[in-house]
């Protein structure tokens, strides 16, 4: 054999060529284990018709123990309810790996007092099996720093989560056919929900609450919701996408919120509320709402497309106050006429009450008005400007009894409004003709600028 300096060479050449090429297949596809522990390895099955609790559990502490994930293969899980202790991580693969909820117990994951939780990739079947009060398919209670993402949770008998005094985000999380609300989170410490899928809840979307009003600051961006309903009835508690309740600090952005039958965005005793830049169509109350006791609402930049109101900011009567009202589009106003009552409501695109500017919007198609500011006195220092009201039977209506402070109306364009671009009101009756051309000598808290009407 003619061994050769070149051929001794080339030969080395391809040896080392197949040695790297098999260490960047072993760098490129990892083992399970190098992701965590197999769960398989610790006795669970997976595709089994055997209820799976009692392994499962096993698995949980003795991974959470090691500070390793433990690894659920593709496939089915039947378990009844899971506790997660500190540093619990469960990684399924995304849509493959199925925990199904067989009724035993209060939740399907529960934990308390446990940080640094990350679920991860899993389905969460909750079957709809009853649950009790005050829980979810996952309740957390005290944990902070947890993680949920990627998961798909469908099916809970009540909640699908429910957090109370915690920390940490869920993302890009699927949440379908929930008896109640997807999300509720009590006396939260710093939440983050964003990039979520909310399809059909009984009571709410999304739910932040606080057992007494005080700073809250949970962050709820970029997450589509639809087909929200109002279950147990109720004049606005249920059917909102996204409620806050007596939570402070609290922000709403960039949301694609379709189908409530009450509100998109609610707060109720909510101050300092942003509701930016989220997109709300068929909203069968006011499609905004800043309402009840509180002070400070930035309501900017949004486009709701049919609702009963675009935007209320109201209850002065009970404290509300403080307001931008900035930038919106708002088209196809409703009027709407609840059970039980012989008076029609809504039809209008934006209501405001006190210590308020409404700047810059569009509001086009309201068969009541297209800005109504004030109710009988409750009506104190507001500013409407440079505004462009179309299609509205009045353009703009201003509370013009006694008792009321000082409206500023100037620099808007109101186009076809048949009952007058400004008149005043008497709460829901006019009283006066279309100031915009007669003038508004006789009310002298109302305030003319130079206005256009077409």
């Amino acid at each position: 054999m003619d061994f050769t300096r070149r051929r001794i060479m080339g030969l080395f050449s391809v040896s080392a060529a197949a040695l790297l090429l098999e260490r960047g297949i072993a760098k490129a596809a990892p083992a399970m284990s190098s992701l965590g522990r197999d769960a398989g390895q610790l006795g669970v099955k997976h595709n089994s018709p055997d209820d799976q609790t009692i392994p499962l559990q096993r698995a949980i502490y003795a991974t959470a123990a090691a500070r390793m994930p433990l690894v659920l293969r593709p496939g089915i899980y039947r378990t009844g309810e899971l506790e997660l202790p500190s540093g619990a991580q469960i990684v399924g693969a995304r849509g493959a790996t199925r925990l199904e909820f067989t009724g035993s117990g209060t939740s399907l994951l529960t934990a308390k007092g446990a940080d640094g939780l990350n679920l991860k990739g899993l389905v969460l079947d909750g079957g709809g099996h009853d649950l009790p009060e005050r829980r979810g398919l996952v309740s957390l209670q005290a944990c902070r720093d947890f993680h949920i993402g990627d998961c798909d949770i469908a099916g809970s008998g009540r909640n699908a989560i429910r957090l109370e005094t915690c920390s940490g985000d869920i993302r890009n999380t699927t949440i379908r056919q929930t008896s109640a609300t997807a999300i509720v989170s009590v006396d939260a410490l710093g939440l983050l929900i964003a990039q979520n899928t909310i399809q059909g809840a009984s009571e709410n979307g999304i739910e932040i609450v606080r057992s007494a009003a005080g700073d809250d600051g949970t962050i709820v961006v970029d997450n589509r919701i639809e087909n929200i309903k109002a279950g147990p009835g109720g004049t606005g508690q249920y059917g909102n996408a996204i409620n806050a309740f007596r939570a402070n600090n609290v922000i709403v952005r960039g949301n694609r919120i379709r189908d409530c039958d009450y509100s998109g965005v609610r707060g109720n005793s909510a101050s300092n509320i942003q509701i930016v830049g989220n997109t709300v169509t068929d909203a069968r109350e006011v499609a905004l709402y800043s309402e009840f006791a509180f002070e400070g609402a930035i309501i900017a930049n949004n486009v709701v497309d049919g609702c009963s109101t675009g935007v209320s900011v109201a209850n002065f009567n009970e404290g509300g106050r403080l307001a931008i009202v900035q930038g919106n589009i708002i088209r196809n106003t409703k009027t709407r006429r609840y059970p039980g009552s012989n008076t029609d409501h809504g039809g209008v695109g934006i209501y405001v009450e006190a210590d308020s500017n409404v700047t810059g919007n569009v509001i086009e198609n309201a068969p009541v008005c297209g800005i109504s500011a004030g109710w009988g006195k409750y009506l104190r220092d507001i500013n409407i400007a440079n505004n462009i009201i179309r299609d509205a039977f009045v353009g703009i209506g201003v509370s013009a009894v006694d008792g009321t402070g000082k409206t500023l109306i100037s620099g808007n364009l109101i186009s076809n409004a048949p009952r007058g671009a400004i008149v005043g009101f008497d709460h829901d009756k006019p009283i006066t003709g279309d100031l915009a051309v007669v003038g508004a000598s006789g009310f002298p808290k109302i305030v003319l600028g130079l206005n256009t009407v077409q």
